[in-house]
């Protein structure tokens, strides 16, 4: 009987540790969306607005794309525990669209294999990756928010909110 019960505990137990409410959550819930919505914004923007800011004190709209890019790596590093990547800092010369865009893609793709990696007791083992696994779902969502005001301004429909019209056209 004691055999049985301990059996069906460790059975219940790793049952909830295989599940990983917490980086499944995040991962598909928050950093997935957060990842198509920056990746379609770098593409929405026409490259003559990549300039654009709306007052001299506030960063561009590429140069908030390149917050995201260094952030991006050195929030994975610290996840996959290895030495921030060179692009990382590469990221600060980069100047035009297509550049900017395939950069961000790779980071969001080098992010994507960090938190491949990840599981609920890897995420929370220490307060560096805790913090560096929220932070690349927070700190993008962060980004989004301003790069889609900057999009409005310069008459150019925010990616989530263009998928929200086609749903509603469908």
């Amino acid at each position: 009987m004691k055999t049985r019960l301990l059996l069906g505990l460790c059975f219940s137990l790793s049952a909830l540790k295989a599940q990983n409410n917490l980086t499944t959550t995040m991962t598909q819930r928050y950093f997935a969306g957060v990842r198509k919505n920056l990746e379609a914004s770098a593409e929405a923007m026409p490259a003559d607005k990549y300039s654009y800011h709306p007052t001299a004190d506030q960063m561009t709209f590429a140069q908030w794309l390149i917050h995201s890019i260094e952030r991006n790596y050195n929030d994975c590093a610290t996840l996959k525990g290895e030495p921030v990547p060179a692009a990382q800092k590469q990221a600060g010369a980069l100047k035009e669209k297509p550049e900017i865009g395939k950069a961000l893609a790779d980071s969001f793709a080098y992010c994507a294999a960090a938190l491949e990696g990840m599981d609920d007791q890897k995420a929370i083992s220490t307060p560096q990756i805790s913090y560096a696994f929220l932070h690349v779902a927070v700190h993008n969502n962060e980004i989004y928010g301003n790069i889609a005001s900057y999009m409005r301004m310069s008459g150019v429909v925010p990616p989530s909110t263009a998928a929200r019209m086609n749903q509603k056209s469908k």
